[in-house]
């Protein structure tokens, strides 16, 4: 039997892939690989992963539902398990193409709902990735998946939050196993460029200056991606019991360690050997000051803990960092 793996180009997607063919599944990768940022990037993550035994990939959007059915049609009946990471990523870039979120993350979530539930007979489990966004500005610390999460305060955090609804009703209706996860902050080699650890690296390279956002004082549960993928399979391993209440849970995958962004600049200076000229300034729309997952019930339902720290994170990036801009 197969995954399924939508967002296979993406940061997450890619790990996440390499990780389930190297114990040895069948992988059907899907990425529309769109330029929301640089797709030679998206590109050569997929190079990674398409000399791999047991891969196949597939450029389609997660929101067109006839390319989707198409590809069922192909691999519907060996597919036991779907991680859906595919989605429009960002809080920013929400405040300017907000259709880009509504297409992407509430049809292509509808579109994945809908074929788990008539297109993959063999299917087992759906695995989905959600945010740490939707915990908004809540003052309390740690999030916790029990926290009301009905106040969202970007427009992305609230599609993310309308997925996790979507499915709780697949789920009641139609028993379909499901796991939503909400990832903090994840950072590592091959990560996004738009995030800050990535731009923060860009500029000290350069010599420009970063920026720093609520002067220096944001706190961010940084997750490196290597625990993330581990939580990913953890929960793919472990589908919710169908027994009376719908078959769907949520969970925290983060750091469970919030940093504040003053000392996560100080430790990538150390990692690349350069000092960061800094600019503060305040707060921008969309942003919350604090992240900082509660993993108690990831714990103790998926056996899953974050593992690698800071310091050990930033200096495989900044490694994998400097080879990426020398190729380019």
């Amino acid at each position: 039997m197969g995954v399924l793996v939508t967002g296979a180009a993406g940061f997450v997607g890619m790990h996440v892939a390499e990780a389930l063919l190297a114990r040895g599944e069948m992988v059907v990768g899907v990425d529309n690989l769109n330029a929301y940022y640089d797709p030679a990037l998206k590109r050569a993550r997929l190079a990674r992963l398409e000399d791999r035994e047991g891969f196949r990939f597939v450029e389609a959007d997660i929101a067109d539902a006839l390319a989707m059915e198409r590809l069922a049609a192909e691999v519907g009946e060996n597919v036991a398990g779907v991680v859906h990471l595919a989605a429009q990523a960002g809080v920013r870039y929400s405040l300017e193409k907000p259709f880009e979120y509504v297409r992407s993350n509430l049809e292509g979530h509808m579109v994945v709902l809908e074929l788990c539930r008539h297109r993959l007979p063999a299917l087992r489990h759906l695995v989905y990735a959600s945010s740490s966004s939707v915990y908004g500005g809540n003052d309390k610390v740690p999030f916790a998946v029990g926290d009301r999460v009905d106040h969202p305060v970007s427009l992305y955090a609230a599609t993310k939050r309308a997925d996790e609804l979507l499915s709780q009703a697949y789920a009641h209706l139609y028993r379909i196993p499901q796991t939503g996860l909400r990832f903090f902050t994840v950072y590592g080699p091959w990560g996004r460029p738009d995030m800050a650890y990535f731009i923060f690296a860009d500029a000290i390279a350069a010599g420009r200056p970063i920026t720093l956002f609520n002067h220096g004082r944001m706190r961010r549960d940084f997750t490196y991606v290597d625990d993330i993928v581990a939580g990913v399979l953890a929960a793919l391993d472990r589908p919710p019991p169908d027994e009376g209440a719908p078959p769907h849970r949520v969970y925290n995958l983060g750091n469970n360690e919030p940093v504040e962004l003053e000392r996560f600049v100080r430790v990538l200076e150390a990692a690349m050997g350069r000092k960061a000229e800094t600019r503060l300034t305040g707060m921008q729309p969309g942003d919350v000051e604090a992240t900082y997952a509660d993993i108690e019930a990831t714990t103790r339902d998926l056996g899953w803990r974050p593992t690698t720290s800071i310091e050990e994170g930033l200096g495989r990036f900044v490694a994998w960092h400097a080879e990426w801009s020398w190729r380019g």
